[in-house]
């Protein structure tokens, strides 16, 4: 199902847009994606923050960067019962916190995580906001996957924090891995929650940090990437085939990267 009203704790259920400029960042991803933004801050707030929304339905959000100076991001929020706990388990399974747990008005509570490798994410306690109502369908949300170059940390790490399972598979002569619930379910990639790329090889810049990466579903990856080079941003890693669809990478305007994915029918 596209539309979704809640969130498993463990599962990506959010993510949003980070920088220095984010009325920029709504001017592109609006034009790319068809959405619909607003900004939910009082006009008195130092920052802004945009709801944005596909048939009336939140996707995303993109909001000013906390902290000056740093670059642009699309970040990724993992649901949870207990953003303090889970924090607190963050800390004690090997991962940094960055940010103590704080409430974001009525919507939710959050922290700010690095993992072992140094991959920044958020954990999300929510209330008003669940997470994405609108998931793998043309302008949506539609995968979460780790970038990074501490594998077996990560493993360990989010297996301890989440209760995670993962399951290895073979991609272009490398190894991937799909996340899976805590639990007994499938290892299944079609039962997955999210996915780890390993960084090995030569192929990745060595100035290239651990990260995680989002993707939104489009209907047609040439032309979105094409889309994107029109609007001011540019094409990281050109269209290619892969056993989950073609897909591409992409940087807006500002520097912000993420991916795009035709997902098949």
């Amino acid at each position: 199902m596209s539309e979704r009203d809640s969130y498993e704790p463990g599962t990506p259920s959010w993510v949003d847009h980070s920088s220095d400029d984010p009325d920029t960042a709504v001017a592109f991803y609006s034009g790319l994606f068809g959405w619909e933004a607003q900004d939910m801050m009082p006009s008195e707030a130092p920052g802004r923050y945009f709801m944005c929304r596909l048939r009336g339905r939140d996707v995303a959000g993109i909001g000013s960067q906390p902290t000056e100076g740093q670059p642009p991001v699309w970040n990724t929020y993992i649901a949870v019962a207990d953003a303090d706990s889970s924090a607190a388990t963050a800390t004690s399974a090997g991962g940094t916190v960055v940010i103590e747990p704080f409430d974001v008005f009525e919507a939710g509570r959050m922290a700010v995580l690095q993992d072992p490798g140094g991959a920044y994410f958020m954990l999300w306690q929510p209330k008003g906001l669940r997470g994405a109502q609108l998931v793998n369908e043309p302008g949506a949300l539609s995968w979460n996957e780790l970038t990074t170059r501490e594998v077996d940390g990560s493993l360990r790490f989010y297996g301890d924090l989440f209760g995670w399972r993962s399951n290895e598979s073979e991609f272009d002569g490398g190894r991937y891995f799909t996340w899976h619930p805590a639990g007994e379910g499938s290892l299944d990639p079609s039962a997955a929650i999210g996915g780890m790329m390993p960084m090995e090889g030569d192929i990745w810049p060595p100035e290239l940090p651990s990260h995680w990466m989002t993707y939104f579903a489009v209907q047609d990856t040439d032309r979105e990437a094409a889309r994107a080079a029109e609007l001011g941003g540019r094409v990281v890693v050109a269209p290619f085939d892969t056993p989950a669809g073609r897909m591409s990478v992409l940087s807006d305007p500002l520097g912000g990267v993420f991916s795009v994915i035709a997902l098949p029918a």
